[in-house]
């Protein structure tokens, strides 16, 4: 099995919206009663929980991608 980047942007949203899904499922399920607009909050900050996790990422795997450059390519220079 191969392995894929971690991306922790969507897997935040992908729990914010599952969570969403719950509520309204419980809801749909009579176990308790939602308000229309609880949902609005929870997916709104979700979504910008995710933009954030996932610009931090993307931040980090650009400065660890520009590390390695760098050192391939100091060890090609000083190789004789």
């Amino acid at each position: 099995m191969s392995r894929h980047e971690f991306q922790p942007g969507r897997f935040i949203a992908g729990f914010f919206l599952t969570l969403t899904g719950v509520i309204y499922a419980g809801d749909a399920g009579e176990a308790w009663d939602t308000p229309w607009f609880v949902v609005i909050p929870l997916v709104t900050a979700g979504l910008c929980l995710a933009a954030a996790a996932g610009t931090v990422a993307h931040g980090v795997r650009r400065r660890r991608r520009r590390a390695l450059h760098t050192r391939e390519t100091q060890g090609q220079d000083s190789a004789p």
